[in-house]
């Protein structure tokens, strides 16, 4: 007689609970400040007046916040700060310099370069993540170099394509038009590099866009 031998037992699946630590939600909580801080942030410097130009777009204060978020915030909460503001204009709250709001203000000329500050605010987060150092000299140079690339080039190459769809210009008098925020963007890197050499000599402890949040 052959005797087979019994199917093997399953091995048993114990799932155990997971329980959020003390420190993992004074970590969220730590985050939501910080997003919801830079969202006040970009509110506040709304309030400053702006300055229109002919062709529908106003010179801001406010993508220096974008800058900011991304450099003192790191990408990811940088990019839900400004989300975050975002979707508070689009909702009607009036947060944009002069008073401005309302899911309109994505239909205008300057809806490009709203459009695009999440992804400078990311993008800066990014390379000051990938650059950054721990001295405040070079601090600095780092939030320079990315408030440029992820703060101007990123936004401004979003504004052409928007000044292109929705006011109408050609590709050219687009790069001519956005040329003029230029100037005062390099000043706004300026002082966001400022901001960091500022941050890193007064709160050493600042991690900065190397946190991995």
């Amino acid at each position: 007689m052959r005797l087979h031998s019994a199917a093997p037992f399953a091995p048993l699946k114990i799932e155990l609970p997971t329980f959020e630590t003390e420190s993992t939600k004074m970590h969220r909580s730590h985050s939501v400040a910080l997003v919801s801080l830079f969202a006040a942030l970009m509110a506040v410097l709304g309030l400053i007046p702006k300055i229109d130009l002919a062709f529908g777009v106003p010179i801001t204060l406010q993508t220096l916040g974008v800058m900011l978020a991304g450099c003192l915030l790191g990408p990811r909460l940088a990019f839900q700060a400004l989300v975050l503001f975002l979707t508070a204009v689009a909702i009607g709250l009036p947060l944009l310099s002069g008073g401005r709001g309302g899911f309109g203000v994505f239909l205008t000329p300057s809806a490009g370069y709203l459009l695009a500050w999440p992804f400078g605010a990311l993008v800066t987060g990014w390379i000051m993540r990938a650059i950054t150092t721990d001295t405040p000299a070079r601090l600095a140079i780092s939030g320079f170099i990315a408030s440029l690339v992820g703060g101007l080039v990123v936004i401004h190459a979003s504004g052409v394509v928007g000044l292109v769809n929705i006011a109408g210009m050609t590709v050219t008098q687009a790069l001519i038009a956005t040329s003029t925020f230029v100037p005062g963007d390099i000043v706004k890197c300026v002082l966001c590099s400022l901001v960091c050499h500022t941050v890193a000599r007064g709160l050493p402890d600042w991690r900065f866009a190397n946190s991995k949040v």
